[in-house]
């Protein structure tokens, strides 16, 4: 049992499934980036709002916001990312696309245990 386990670990941090929390990214370091690793908040802001834009929510036909705008989004981010917080974005695109984006904090608040996989450019 232990050895499938270490299987369905190994398979989960090389393969393409995404992780049910989001502090779990961590352990997927085939998809760790040097260019994508800060200290700056504001780096990581800017960031979140550059996809935020190439890829905004769908605007629904009677008016109506579907999502909270991105300036509430960028006031969360820029309060909890400083104390540890991880942050996604999750939204369906004018061409019903699902569109998920994640900022997490390393060392994670919620997940201690698992190592920052590269040191921040």
């Amino acid at each position: 049992m232990f050895e499938r386990y270490r299987e369905a670990a190994a398979d989960f941090q090389a393969g393409s499934l995404p992780p049910l929390m989001t502090g779990h990214w961590l352990l997927k370091r085939t998809q760790s980036a040097a260019d994508r690793t800060w200290t700056d908040v504001g780096i990581a802001l800017a960031w979140l709002t550059k996809h935020y834009q190439e890829n905004p929510p769908f605007e629904r036909e009677d008016g109506r916001q579907a999502y909270c705008g991105l300036e509430e989004k960028l006031e969360y981010a820029c309060d909890v990312l400083p104390r540890g917080v991880d942050v996604s974005w999750v939204h369906y695109t004018k061409s019903k696309s699902l569109f998920s984006l994640s900022a997490v904090c390393c060392p994670n608040r919620f997940h201690p245990d698992v190592p920052c996989p590269l040191p921040p450019s």
